[in-house]
């Protein structure tokens, strides 16, 4: 029997007063009710891994195809139509404790769970956690534990029984069942209704007392840290002692009752900060629970001291959205987080720690998980918390409107409470946000007609949820959406006043439109692109590989996705007339877009304080918004965002007057630097000069410099830039769109120096060369590259180091589509 004690004896002995048994092996997985597509019957049965789900133990099994390869997603609809039942048996030590609770991590979704024949819970919610007391129901040995699931198209038969149906962007009852949303579809991915134990089960038996519910609330008051600890105790509550403490600091209380309340002062702490403006120190918080001195429980809980508020300061013409950390303004670099994989259970820690560490690499200090997935495991705020990348937390609700009658809000409450209790002590935890364009769906998409006065979520987002924060996480941060401009009273998805989000550009508009807006702050904008080639060939086998071709078409959920790729390069790339070119054609377009839209809004500082962009990752391999694609490589939109989110930062900017050199610092000290501007022609030849010999960039605060003419007047548009150098930082500016430049061949030199851990690709230009990009994946699925999407003039020089490839060789350079630039589409 695999039991873990949680507590030990005043003398470091185990006392077995807590004790946690795993019981996630030898389950077996069977179909309880079949449909006429399925190609299975009731008396088979198949191992099953927990956390899983139907589908990862049908794959292991055999018995249905990979849903991410082709269009097989289209041949296993089926397995969320049907029911299933997990079942396993256990012994238990019965001598370890006096009382004994299972507790259900994570169950996918309706569920009734029966030990021993009783039934002990029934379930319908994905998101929390349950706990059954089991004492009167236990055996020491042969317990039989079932958990039948029933299908969520089934239950959402009965639930429009009781609930009218609601306006919702995509199929499915998402909206009617706290369920991950995206499981019924999405424009980035695919129909795939799981079901199944999705996180771990366990069997917690103990003596005398335990700790049921925990909460420490993390503040500062002056220079002092201080952790005000909520402790609910179950079992007797006579002569118990809560005890807190970090390294020699501690307080402790006697509880008179079933919750516990006390504060810990920490002197003096070292600050945690946000990823580019300082350290993330950690601290072990120790909460036990103790009876006459003898130990009965201790929880452990990694803090970091900071503050972080909302400044939403301003009247009713504007009014601000900066997030100030540790009486700071920070100037947010983010993206949009979705589940990284279909199927959760899969998401490691290593896996984890892969996307975060590519968010900060790309100089992010934000991620936004987005309302339509999940509340992510321990391991992803313990993540954040070290990296330093603040979490705007979304309430799982998603461009929907969700009924406030029947047991939904009920589930919605004790959801939200699970949820805040568990991650409200991590320091990375920015904002709790209400949800995902809800308000601004039920203002502007039509709803209001079909809901004729119907409940549509009003009342989750502007009392329950803003309730239970104040309650639960009084040091804690909320906001009701995003969009969301402060008050019912005004239009949702304002520039004027909180954050919004800006869509018509993709949907209906080419990229130069970022430059009409004026928001406060950006939470969701994007542009889309097909993965790597190394993703599209691996998760596709069409012969050949169209844009159209069916599994590229499938692999494609954005309504005329294709067409708003070809759309949205008119006025600033040819149009591609193969499909290499159309691949590294969209894929330029995205970078070159979301780089365009930053740098207008890093100009606006500090009227602007923000950018999330959609979106950091990807679940399965798909032409998306994201940055990563669905097999974890970087598409080079990411080299785009690591360069538009450079701590110092120059950008040139159209203006009523002529044209603007903004000069924009976000590091913490103030940036003094001499500048270099030149118009110089694409054979490297210098046509004017311009220098600033310093400039004295405070933090937050843009120096906005005019250009003189002589910068500004080109001879030939098409044939000529401006250059920006100041203190390694460079920006390029083009008179025309790329399809008016006279872009030459492009001839570049490449010397390979290869080390037992690194290979260093040196690359000289011997012409101008706009955007160079090696595409690593071509060379090897595995390979990777340190940047991409370099401009060079005629003598530069660029080191470019990969990892994996150590057998490297110039002809692996020649190979088609490993190098591509700008001028290879334009090149007269």
């Amino acid at each position: 029997m695999n039991y873990h004690a949680n507590a030990q004896s005043a003398d470091g002995l185990s006392s077995q007063k807590t004790a946690t048994q795993s019981l996630n092996n030898g389950w077996t997985l069977r179909c309880a009710r079949t449909v006429a597509a399925a190609s299975i019957t009731p008396d088979m049965s198949w191992e099953a891994t927990v956390p899983g789900c139907v589908h990862t133990d049908l794959m292991a099994a055999r018995t249905i195809p990979d849903p991410y390869l082709d269009c097989n997603e289209l041949a296993v609809q089926w397995v969320g139509d049907c029911d299933w039942t997990y079942e396993t048996e256990f012994n238990a030590d019965l001598a370890v404790g006096q009382r004994h609770t299972l507790v259900f991590h994570g169950l996918d979704t309706v569920a009734t769970v029966s030990l021993n024949g009783d039934i002990i819970l029934e379930s319908e919610n994905m998101h929390r956690t349950y706990r059954v007391d089991v004492t009167d129901k236990l055996k020491a040995e042969g317990n039989a534990l079932k958990v039948d699931f029933l299908s969520p198209y089934q239950h959402e038969k009965k639930l429009r029984e009781e609930l009218e149906p609601r306006p919702n962007c995509y199929p499915g009852p998402g909206n009617l069942m706290r369920k991950m949303a995206c499981n019924f579809g999405w424009d980035w991915g695919p129909t795939l209704v799981t079901a199944g134990i999705w996180r771990n089960v366990d069997l917690v038996s103990w003596s005398t007392a335990k700790i049921d519910n925990l909460r420490t609330d993390v503040s500062m008051t002056g220079a002092d840290g201080q952790v005000c600890i909520h402790a609910g105790i179950d079992g007797m509550s006579e002569g118990l002692e809560l005890e807190a403490r970090i390294g020699d600091q501690s307080a402790s209380t006697f509880l008179s009752g079933n919750v516990g309340f006390l504060e810990l002062n920490y002197p003096a702490p070292h600050l945690w900060w946000p990823h580019g403006m300082g350290g993330q120190p950690l601290y072990d918080l120790e909460v036990s629970l103790k009876k006459d001195g003898e130990l009965l429980e201790r929880q452990t809980r990694r803090i970091g001291f900071r503050t972080i508020e909302l400044d939403l300061s301003g009247d009713d013409d504007q009014s601000a959205f900066t997030f100030i950390v540790n009486g700071k303004p920070v100037f947010v670099f983010g993206a949009n987080w979705i589940p990284d994989d279909c199927f959760p259970a899969r998401i490691t820690r290593d896996r984890l720690a892969e996307r975060i560490t590519q968010a900060k690499d790309a100089n992010m200090n934000m991620l936004r998980i987005w309302g339509g997935g999940i509340y992510e495991s321990d391991d992803f705020y313990d993540l954040c918390d070290e990296a330093g990348i603040m979490v705007w937390q979304d309430f799982l609700f998603a461009c929907a409107a969700y009924p406030e009658e029947g047991t939904l809000p009920a589930e919605i409450e004790a959801e939200a409470k699970d949820n805040i209790s568990r991650l409200m002590s991590h320091a990375s935890l920015a904002i709790w946000n209400g949800n995902n364009e809800n308000i601004w769906g039920f203002q502007a998409w039509g709803w209001q007609k079909p809901l004729a006065g119907k409940t549509w979520g009003e009342g989750y987002y502007l009392d329950l949820l803003p309730r239970l924060v104040d309650e639960l996480h009084p040091s804690g941060t909320y906001y009701p959406g995003s969009p969301y401009s402060g008050s019912m009273e005004r239009f949702a998805n304002a520039d004027e006043h909180g954050c919004r989000h800006i869509w018509d550009v993709w949907n209906e508009v080419g990229y130069e439109v970022y430059a009409n807006y004026a928001p406060r702050f950006v939470s969701e904008f994007g542009w889309q692109a097909p993965p790597t080639m190394a993703t599209l060939t691996q998760s596709i086998s069409d012969n050949p590989l169209t844009p159209t071709s069916p599994g590229v078409m499938h692999h494609q959920k954005a309504s005329e996705g294709n067409e708003k790729l070809l759309r949205g390069l008119k006025g600033h790339l040819p149009e591609p007339d193969s499909f290499e070119d159309w691949h590294f054609t969209t894929q330029l377009n995205q970078a070159r877009a979301i780089h365009f839209g930053i740098s207008h809004f890093r100009a606006l500082q500090p009227h602007c304080m923000g950018s999330i962009v959609w979106q950091l990752n990807d679940c399965w391999p798909v032409t998306s918004w994201a940055a990563i694609d669905g097999y974890g490589r970087k598409k080079p939109l990411w080299y785009a965002l690591k360069k538009a989110y450079e701590p110092h930062f120059l950008t040139v900017q159209p203006s009523d007057s002529g044209l603007t050199l903004h000069i924009v610092n976000d590091a913490n000290l103030e940036w003094r630097t001499p500048v270099s501007i030149k118009r110089v022609s694409f054979d490297g030849k210098e046509l004017a000069e311009h220098t600033i010999w310093r400039v004295c960039v405070e933090r937050n605060k843009p120096i906005s410099v005019q250009l003189p003419e002589s910068i500004t007047t080109p001879n030939d548009k098409s044939n000529e830039l401006i250059v920006v150098t100041a203190d390694g930082c460079k920006t390029y500016y083009y008179f025309q769109e790329d399809i008016g430049l006279k872009l030459p061949e492009p001839r570049l030199r490449f010397d390979i120096e290869v080390t037992a851990s690194i290979t260093r690709i040196v690359v000289t230009a011997e012409t101008f060369v706009k955007d160079l990009c090696l595409f690593a994946d071509r060379i090897g699925p595995d390979v990777t590259v340190d940047r991409m999407l370099d401009t060079l003039l005629p003598g530069d020089t660029l080191t470019l180091e990969l990892e994996n490839a150590q057998d490297l060789s110039l002809e692996d350079l020649s190979h088609p589509g490993v190098i591509r630039t700008a001028n290879t589409l334009l090149a007269s």
